[in-house]
């Protein structure tokens, strides 16, 4: 398994972000009941948010990031997404 982080940036149509955040958020909470999110949120400022993924590779998590609402509907205006390699932390298996 892969872990990613993915840090957006929302479009500046505030009434777009506010109609399509229930459907990104029910997106994402069916991930979490599937263990790819780990954890999720907007930033306090409320301009974007930050993604924890656990996915098997790149090109799952290209799969789940163009199924996102944030991405159909245009709210995503920027995503930058980096491989993370968690050397420390309670999301690490025992070994």
């Amino acid at each position: 398994m892969a872990w990613f982080t993915a840090d957006v940036t929302y479009t500046t149509d505030r009434d777009k972000l506010a109609a399509v955040r229930p459907a990104h958020r029910d997106y994402l909470r069916e991930l979490t009941d599937q263990g790819v999110v780990v954890a999720a949120g907007p930033w306090a400022d409320d301009l974007g948010g930050f993604v924890v993924y656990q996915v098997e590779d790149r090109a799952q998590l290209d799969k789940v990031l163009a199924g996102d609402p944030y991405t159909t509907e245009g709210v995503a205006a920027e995503r930058a997404v980096r491989e993370w390699k968690i050397t420390l932390g309670s999301w690490l298996p025992e070994s």
